[in-house]
């Protein structure tokens, strides 16, 4: 491969933010790889890139899976973890806290499990990109339970920018994304909640999966962002 092409791998490429991420990177100076664990899922994916990315299906939630996948990509300089959960939702008095436990195991241990298994052949000259949410970052009712699971990204970012330096490790933090993330709501109550949504959110309507991947190529291409959080919620935290 040629030196001047970089190569950015994204864990949950398969769809919402992840699949957006894959069609902003790819060009002749970027080679992406998407994953997934559903393989018909990521090959649907593949082919809506038209087959001009790499893909394997594994399970990120198992780190031998993880560790295996790595170990058989080879060197590479940029690292995506757009792996999601929806764990945690509603009120307090009734949430089950094993529903944290479960988002854990769901997002925060696939992330963390993938840049562990990456280390030893993730350029140190690349970069990483966790996916939060904003849920960690606003006072509202009946996100405790999720709000604590993306805040563990959120906090675990700027120690790995220290610890693992000079390896760039930034996070993303979305708002309300029209992606399949949502598709646990029937379609009259989604489009309700977006516009509920929408009517708060400053900039008058809710995000793309695009927005996102436009913050994440910026986080990827701009080698003097580390332990930063971005905040892409069109301004929801400041009206929620």
């Amino acid at each position: 491969m040629s030196e001047n092409i970089e190569h950015c791998v994204i864990i949950g490429g398969s769809s919402g933010i992840g699949l957006a991420t894959a069609k902003r990177l790819v060009s002749p100076t970027m080679k992406v790889t998407i994953t997934g664990r559903n393989e018909e899922k990521l090959k649907g994916a593949w082919k809506s890139l038209g087959g001009t990315v790499g893909k394997a299906a594994f399970d990120a939630a198992k780190p031998e899976e993880a560790r295996h996948f790595f170990d058989s990509l080879g060197p590479f300089d940029h690292l995506v973890l757009a792996a999601s959960g929806g764990k945690g939702l509603g009120p307090f008095a009734t949430l089950d806290l094993a529903d944290i436990g479960g988002g854990v195991d769901e997002k925060v241990r696939p992330q963390l499990a993938c840049l562990q298994a990456a280390l030893p052949t993730l350029n140190r000259s690349g970069s990483v990109t966790f996916i939060s949410a904003v849920s960690a970052q606003i006072a509202a009712p009946g996100i405790a339970g999720i709000g604590a699971i993306n805040g563990m990204l959120l906090t675990v970012a700027p120690i790995l920018a220290v610890e693992l330096k000079p390896l760039r490790i930034n996070v993303v933090a979305p708002g309300i994304i029209d992606t399949p993330w949502w598709d646990f709501l029937p379609d009259e109550q989604r489009q309700a909640v977006f516009a509920e949504y929408a009517g708060k959110t400053p900039v008058g309507r809710i995000g793309r999966a695009e927005d996102v991947a436009d913050a994440i190529a910026f986080l990827v291409a701009n080698g003097f962002m580390t332990g930063q959080v971005l905040t892409c919620d069109g301004g929801l935290r400041f009206a929620a």
